[in-house]
């Protein structure tokens, strides 16, 4: 009897032991799991937070070169400043046109998308398009248009052509629903336009066209004061 009741209590001793030894294993795996799942979430945590703090020395960087003269990262702050006009009602177009023109090449304006795009994570083109009227856009791709691909090269299209298509543009400013006349955009192409015969040139360019003469077209567009002002600006170049 006494050895029937201490084998009966091996077997429980034993069933008790394999109980602890399961739920022991079950806790390991249980932890296991666990720690892996942690461990996961330590990972994809530092891979944002790298992601994040390279995004952001990027963003620095081109930030910090925005301070440098003449650095397409400064042109590109210029053209966003002009978009947002220091808060007031518009955009500052003249700053726009300027920025455009002092580029000397298609390669430089590249460059200035690109620095664009890094800094704000916009398409400057689509900005300038959604900021400017269509005759005030039009001029700009005009501007575009005129520049060589690169620095040195001949233009890769006809500038006379490109002056009276920004002409044309001028003219066709409008002031809400009003019709008028962007007299600055006048002046930048009379100051751009080197000589009297480009001049001429010009105004051949326009004739072919929109069929109408440009002196015909200035007169019509500036006030009779205004207008021996501009080509004054014409006749003190050389012929």
């Amino acid at each position: 009897m006494a050895h029937q009741i201490k084998n009966r209590q091996t077997d429980i001793d034993a069933i008790v032991a394999e109980s602890q030894q399961s739920n022991n294993e079950g806790l390991s795996l249980k932890q296991k799991v666990g720690y892996s799942f942690l461990a996961a979430a330590g990972l994809t945590g530092l891979v944002w937070f790298g992601v994040k703090a390279i995004k952001n020395k990027v963003e620095d960087k081109a930030h910090s070169k925005s301070f440098d003269d003449g650095s397409p990262e400064t042109i590109a702050k210029q053209i966003k400043m002009a978009f947002e006009n220091d808060g007031y009602w518009g955009t500052d177009v003249t700053k726009i046109r300027q920025a455009l023109i002092d580029l000397k090449s298609k390669e430089q304006l590249d460059k200035v998308f690109k620095a664009y795009k890094k800094e704000y994570h916009r398409n400057m083109y689509e900005d300038m398009s959604d900021e400017l009227q269509a005759s005030e856009y039009n001029e700009m791709l005009q501007i575009i248009a005129a520049k060589p691909d690169k620095v040195g090269q001949a233009p890769s299209t006809n500038l006379y052509k490109a002056w009276a298509k920004r002409l044309k543009a001028a003219f066709d400013k409008t002031y809400s629903f009003i019709p008028g006349t962007d007299e600055p955009a006048i002046r930048a192409v009379f100051n751009e336009i080197p000589t009297q015969t480009d001049f001429i040139k010009v105004g051949a360019a326009y004739m072919s066209e929109y069929g109408q003469n440009l002196i015909t077209a200035l007169k019509s567009e500036l006030e009779y004061w205004e207008y021996p002002e501009y080509m004054k600006i014409i006749t003190s170049k050389r012929k």
